[in-house]
């Protein structure tokens, strides 16, 4: 995986100002870093050798060279020419049409750069190990969570997830070392996700973050943190490809807990199907 441009636009709102500098050259003109020595970078960005050092820690690469082999790699994959792209009042329906699904399947191709395959397993296997899993998520990210625990209840896998965030927060304190709790949060500050995950470690519950990339309160107090790319940073039209990023996301886990034991989810799947369909006849 490369996603070494995804990585600097999703924390570039974080930085200090001198590593700031030094990130938004790079994403400004990513090619011209490639041939570059990190004095090169510091000089031409207006930054500092120091910052280009801690902008590659901060970004969690192991150093200079990392980074820029990251960025070369991004600009031999680039998924579509025109990157991402915003909204205009006076866009004409084909125009959006193009617009906001080139925008989505971009934020899917960019998450995809920088999930960590090794922490994925790891929350499948948290998952199917768990007795109940719960589903924390405020506002859009409600949707997700209401979308997980259908998902995962049609495979027999006990889970909750609440509209209210006071029955959020009522149920978080009552988890046990045998439950899993999965916070969904794109900015990872969501104050009610915040406090159900620190109780839910205080209950002694696994706890997987689902958030943007880079530390933030949510993906701090996980034990499995996962990253989404979105152009929430870049848009003005509300958290539109986040959603799309967030149940790509589930839609991988629920998936690949389904495969650990296909032959009796097919066996739920079909169950849950012709109850649901002889309820609506």
């Amino acid at each position: 995986m490369n996603g070494g441009l995804v990585r600097l636009r999703e924390l570039v709102n974080t930085l200090t100002s001198s590593e700031r500098k030094v990130a938004d050259f790079i994403l400004n003109d990513p090619q011209r870093i490639i041939d570059m020595s990190v004095a090169q970078l510091a000089e031409e960005s207006g930054g500092s050798q120091a910052a280009v050092i801690r902008l590659c820690k901060s970004a969690g690469f192991k150093g200079y060279q990392e980074l820029k082999l990251k960025v070369a790699g991004d600009l031999q994959t680039q998924g579509f020419a025109n990157g991402y792209q915003e909204i205009k009042p006076d866009s004409t329906i084909a125009e959006l049409i193009e617009t906001v699904s080139n925008n989505n399947m971009q934020s899917i191709v960019d998450t995809m750069k920088i999930l960590t395959p090794a922490f994925v397993e790891k929350a499948v296997e948290t998952l199917v190990k768990a007795k109940q899993i719960f589903f924390y998520g405020v506002g859009a990210s409600n949707l997700i969570a209401l979308d997980a625990q259908q998902k995962f209840m049609r495979i027999n896998k006990l889970s909750m997830a609440f509209m209210d965030p006071d029955q959020q927060l009522i149920s978080s304190v009552m988890l046990t070392k045998e439950d899993v709790v999965v916070g969904i949060s794109y900015s990872g500050e969501t104050q009610t996700v915040v406090d159900c995950l620190k109780h839910a470690k205080e209950r002694g519950a696994a706890v997987i973050s689902i958030t943007r990339y880079g530390n933030n309160p949510v993906s701090e107090l996980a034990d499995i943190p996962l990253y989404i790319s979105s152009t929430e940073m870049e848009i003005r039209s509300g958290a539109t490809s986040s959603r799309i990023t967030q149940l790509n996301l589930i839609d991988i886990l629920y998936l690949a807990v389904s495969s650990r034991n296909y032959e009796q989810s097919v066996r739920y799947l079909e169950l849950t199907r012709r109850v649901v369909k002889k309820n609506h006849k």
